[in-house]
């Protein structure tokens, strides 16, 4: 009889949680955007004859469901800590916990997505700056994968075919390799992007193949003691949060920048974007397709063009010591036929750096 009432009760409680939040699946309003993970929700979808034969209904009604679950990132809280601490597993969505970082499983290598990206940059070459520029450097920001994957038996592309490939194909170009001047701690624990307070020997490097100057009186302060960033959400892992610093003197604080998409000018760092959906870009305001930075402190006119991902926003400022105009694209979201209409190649130098994770997905990548 015992075990009887305990079997009912069972049944009672597990009814009151499947119905209670099914009721709450139905009456809760359904979110447009998940700020843990950084991407748009699925909303539901348009119910007709047309999308229920062919299927698009029930798939994008599943997709949906998912979404909108109630308490969805208690759940996933739940779902990873148990696949990492009670059945000991590797990964939780492709992503990896190693020696304090989140990171992502990015393998193998993607042959059409380098042949890609390979093709754009050339082509960029060809119609911009052939018999136009001074020089042209290239280099391939590595993903922290790089330095965690092999060391803690996790599969990696074959990163030293991708550089390979570039320096082969990008003739036009002087490649300069800089992954020995960084390691997994130049990287944000919870981000893919790297420390700009880490980076000064990679800026260094980089000038010295320019023929530039780097910085020499650099100083670090806090923007925001409280970043999480974009692996935090998707490992649904409980980390701690972590400061972004960023290097200034008075020489970049004086500096202006134009944002060719909004028309508006302002300072090198975005404090306004710290509040934002990710911080990250603080950094020259994050995903710009076109910005011009005057700096009026530079001696001379020389003119520096940096071709970039988002790892160049904080790369960049530091490159700035001799350049009294520096302009940005992001051909990610800029066309490249309309680059012309704005940027003037002559006498330029011109640096090209992409990360290993937009070249082993390079279709974003305008043509």
């Amino acid at each position: 009889m015992k075990k009887k009432t305990q079997y009912i009760y069972t049944i009672i409680v597990m009814a009151v949680l499947i119905f209670g939040l099914s009721l709450f699946a139905v009456l809760k309003p359904a979110g447009d955007f998940s700020e843990s993970e950084r991407r748009p929700l699925e909303q539901l979808p348009e119910l007709s004859i047309k999308t229920l034969l062919n299927g698009d209904f029930m798939d994008s009604f599943e997709n949906y469901t998912n979404d909108q679950f109630p308490m969805r990132d208690t759940f996933r809280a739940v779902k990873a800590l148990t696949k990492y601490y009670l059945f000991g597993l590797s990964d939780n969505n492709e992503l990896y916990f190693a020696d304090g970082h989140v990171a992502k499983l990015d393998f193998p290598i993607n042959q059409e997505s380098l042949d890609h990206a390979s093709d754009r940059f050339n082509e960029l070459y060809e119609t911009y700056m052939e018999g136009k520029v001074n020089k042209v450097v290239f280099t391939v920001v590595p993903d922290k994968g790089f330095y965690l994957g092999n060391e803690n038996g996790y599969p990696v592309m074959d990163y030293d075919y991708m550089f390979g490939f570039f320096e082969y194909k990008l003739t036009f170009a002087e490649y300069i390799d800089i992954y020995m001047q960084l390691d997994e701690d130049d990287y944000y624990l919870t981000d893919t992007h790297w420390q700009q307070q880490n980076l000064t020997e990679v800026a260094e490097k980089i000038l010295i193949h320019l023929g530039a100057r780097p910085f020499e009186d650099l100083e670090e302060k806090v923007a925001t003691e409280n970043f999480h960033g974009v692996y935090y959400g998707q490992s649904a892992l409980p980390l701690k949060p972590e400061k972004i610093v960023y290097l200034t003197n008075p020489e970049l604080e004086h500096m202006t920048v134009f944002n060719y998409e909004t028309g508006l000018k302002g300072g090198i760092y975005d404090f306004e974007k710290l509040n934002g959906k990710d911080p990250y870009e603080f950094y020259l305001s994050g995903a710009v397709p076109l910005l011009e930075v005057t700096n009026s402190s530079a001696e001379g006119d020389r003119h520096l063009i940096i071709f970039r991902d988002s790892f160049g926003s904080s790369l960049a400022p530091l490159l700035m010591r001799d350049y009294s105009k520096i302009t940005i694209i992001d051909t990610r979201y800029l066309l490249p036929n309309f680059i012309g209409n704005y940027v003037d190649f002559e006498g330029a130098d011109v640096l090209m750096m992409y990360s290993t994770l937009i070249l082993n997905d390079s279709f974003i990548i305008k043509k």
